[in-house]
């Protein structure tokens, strides 16, 4: 456009040009002396008869044929800039309306999105991990208020390092636990980050699933789908007593959280190690699935190479971090192990024993028991003991004394974990042992 513009003013000047060069040598009067404009001072003429043949005088009507020349000139460049211009300006015009009504669509749209609950956006808004980022839900503050009774003591489920956690009800049809920040320290606000940026890449049946989040002035809160069953801590340790776990069961959950463990190590882009794998941060659903969560102290690939700040839980913590601050996949491999004493023995991590106050390790008293067939079976938890193949209890035993050895390198890989404890599971809860019920014969 600006290219035509120049080229109409340009012919516009051309014109003006053309007819003042086309008008004569006008005379110019200073004086009583008349000079010729285009030429030095000459002597004065005094009539006509002094001119030569030939010679050009200012003539009145060539210079009215000029100056219409002109203005013919002046209309037609005018007229022409009129026909290039107007549909430029209808168009320019046409595109700013249709702008204008494009952004006051856009803008009422997020006006009525504002302060809806979470069922507004099932459907259309995805609730659930995936592999793209940045794929979890932002939340309302006061929908997450009002579905907690305003943080009532009485909905809490669960409590840790992080803060409470709580059981909210979003409508008649969807239950989820929200776990709320409570320590503003720097640490908890980057545990908070860490857990978003990594449940938002990762889906996963065995790892819990981050619903959406919340970052309200100085409120931070986590929505997770809630699991009826909570922690295996509590199903252990709780008034239960571990009487809801059977022999299977247990063996189902492990092989569970060996599955979890083994997609952060192997499957997932970037791999993952989980840093505080722990019977707390267990959970499981109403069938006993378990599902590995709180990934506030997750690493991503990169770090295992380097010297990592000290962070976890004694007594799950492998000797080669907590010493040496050597971090690597096989310190989860060390947790799992650590977690499967649990399940044998229904100890917890750290205990006190006998009459001293002094703690001791489960792995430090139990190592030597486990590796005694003679006495394994008299120290397994009573709830499970003799409800089990002596062969499996075996074979499990010597799977969790492998992943506790202070040496990494003698630990197995977690693959290699998870096809040992394959076979001791039903096909039922997702292995491959076919268990033949034995008949009761009557006489």
């Amino acid at each position: 456009m600006k290219i035509l513009v120049g080229f109409v003013l340009n012919l516009i000047l051309n014109l003006q040009i053309t007819t003042i060069d086309a008008r004569p040598n006008r005379l110019i009067l200073l004086s009583d002396t008349t000079v010729h404009e285009s030429s030095p001072a000459v002597a004065p003429i005094s009539s006509m008869a002094d001119f030569p043949p030939g010679t050009h005088t200012d003539n009145p009507n060539h210079e009215t044929q000029s100056n219409k020349k002109l203005l013919i000139g002046l209309v037609s460049a005018s007229s022409l800039i009129g026909i290039t211009l107007l549909p430029l300006t209808c168009l320019w015009i046409y595109r700013r309306k249709k702008l204008h009504k494009s952004t006051n669509f856009n803008s009422r749209r997020l006006d009525s999105l504002k302060g809806l609950p979470l069922t507004s956006f099932i459907g259309r808004t995805t609730l659930k991990p995936n592999t793209e980022k940045n794929s979890i839900t932002v939340m309302d503050y006061k929908t997450l208020e009002t579905a907690t009774n305003n943080f009532q003591e009485s909905d809490i489920i669960g409590e840790g390092g992080f803060g409470c956690v709580y059981k909210a009800q979003i409508n008649d049809n969807l239950s989820v636990a929200v776990k709320r920040l409570d320590n503003k320290s720097q640490n908890s606000i980057k545990e908070f980050q860490t857990e978003v940026n990594i449940l938002s890449k990762i889906q996963h049946p065995n790892i819990i699933s981050l619903l959406g989040y919340c970052d309200h002035d100085e409120s931070k809160l986590l929505v997770y789908e809630l699991m009826q069953n909570g922690s295996l801590e509590t199903q252990l340790h709780g008034p239960s007593c571990g009487s809801n776990l059977t022999w299977y069961c247990r063996m189902k959950i492990a092989l569970d959280i060996a599955r979890g463990l083994e997609y952060l190590h192997e499957h997932s882009k970037p791999s993952v190690i989980h840093r505080d794998l722990k019977s707390s941060n267990i959970l499981l659903d109403s069938n006993f699935n378990a599902k590995l969560s709180d990934f506030g102290l997750a690493v991503m690939e990169g770090a295992n190479s380097k010297n990592v700040k000290l962070s976890g839980t004694l007594g799950y913590v492998a000797p080669e971090y907590l010493l040496d601050g050597k971090l690597t996949d096989k310190s989860d491999v060390y947790a799992f192990g650590v977690v499967l004493f649990e399940l044998l023995l229904r100890r917890r991590h750290v205990e006190k024993l006998g009459s001293s106050q002094s703690r001791q390790s489960i792995v430090t008293w139990a190592m030597p028991l486990l590796m005694d067939r003679s006495k394994l079976p008299s120290v397994i938890d009573p709830v499970i003991r003799d409800t089990m193949d002596l062969k499996h209890l075996y074979q499990v035993a010597a799977v969790a004394v492998l992943c506790v050895q202070s040496e990494p390198s003698y630990r197995p890989l977690i693959t290699d974990v998870l096809h040992s404890l394959v076979p001791l599971v039903p096909v039922e809860l997702g292995g491959t042992l076919r268990v033949v019920e034995k008949s009761v014969v009557t006489t």
